[in-house]
């Protein structure tokens, strides 16, 4: 008991301390680079923060639990997007810039469309062979994956809509051991913190089903949730709204790619509110980019992100 409580300390450090480091470290990278700091927390960030995800998902995958692939993808957006970009808002209004608009968070939605028409074309619609995600389309999705971050550094622009600050000037050597310190204290640090606590909860006696939807639900999320929050503490909201963005697409793109590709992905513990509740909330990031205070995601439009992850958590305590 005490070598758990230890972990779960040690690990929580760890996630405060390695999403700092990465924030630090993807900065400076950034302005090195003189790379947006939108399409870092896309690509490095989102990566790495999605390395839990990708992990949890090809041992599904490898494994032949298509289950663990698919739910573990449709729960971490749903997570990444409601509950931490909507927390996020609430600490720091993000700012929506002209490229998101008409780039990254329309591609986020034609993704998860893709995922449901290819994914639920039989069971929702009646068409198409089979419940899931074959081979071709886990092809299909990495060439899709591999076009659109060629193309956000190919057209990345880093202007006046950049939110840059001009803080202190680090090595490239050291930016870059900064963001790996930062990514294996995340990745390590919420190993650790759910492990510990998933015993921990079953010592005190909670049951399998609160563990399922809660610790281990949000589990592979801690690090986009500890990087989105420091970096909406140090003013950084396109950090921060590149990593979500980034991570739910390399989510469906990327890792649900490779799992398909190993073995076809079936889509049969999953059902129309799990599709429709990762739908709305790339739907509720595009209509806060034009309502309320146009060009940003503000601190009622957060609440309301918050009360859409609250609803769909509520029905799938009763759902159980």
């Amino acid at each position: 008991m005490l070598t758990d409580i230890l972990l779960l300390i040690a690990g929580l450090l760890l996630i405060i301390f390695g999403a700092d480091w990465l924030v630090d470290g993807a900065s400076a990278i950034a302005r090195k680079l003189k790379i947006s700091e939108f399409v870092i927390g896309l690509t490095i960030v989102g990566f790495g923060t999605s390395c839990p995800e990708l992990v949890v998902s090809v041992t599904g995958a490898l494994k032949g639990i298509s289950d663990i692939s698919i739910g573990n993808v449709i729960g971490s957006n749903i997570f990444n997007t409601l509950l931490i970009l909507g927390l996020t808002a609430l600490i720091l209004p993000i700012s929506v810039t002209r490229n998101n608009k008409r780039r990254d968070i329309p591609m986020t939605l034609m993704v998860t469309l893709l995922l449901i028409v290819c994914g639920m074309s039989y069971s929702l619609f009646g068409i198409g062979q089979g419940d899931g995600l074959s081979r071709v389309e886990g092809i299909a999705f990495l060439v899709i994956f591999a076009g659109y971050i060629f193309y956000c550094f190919k057209s990345d622009e880093q202007g006046a809509e950049e939110e840059l600050s001009p803080a202190h000037e680090v090595s490239v050597f050291k930016a870059v051991l900064l963001t790996l310190a930062g990514l294996a204290g995340l990745v390590l640090g919420g190993r650790w913190f759910v492990n510990s606590a998933v015993i921990l909860a079953h010592a005190i006696g909670v049951s399998d089903k609160f563990i399922a939807i809660t610790l281990l639900a949000g589990g592979t999320s801690l690090p986009e949730l500890a990087a989105c929050v420091v970096a909406a503490a140090k003013k950084k909201g396109q950090l921060a709204l590149g990593n979500i963005l980034g991570s739910n697409i390399f989510n469906i793109l990327l890792i649900l790619g490779v799992s398909a590709t190993i073995r076809p992905i079936s889509f049969s513990g999953i059902d129309m509110v799990d599709m429709l509740a990762v739908l709305l909330s790339i739907v509720l990031v595009m209509m806060s980019s034009y309502t309320f205070k146009k060009d940003q995601i503000d601190r009622f439009e957060g609440a309301i992100f918050l009360l859409a992850f609250i609803a769909y958590y509520v029905w799938l305590f009763i759902k159980l």
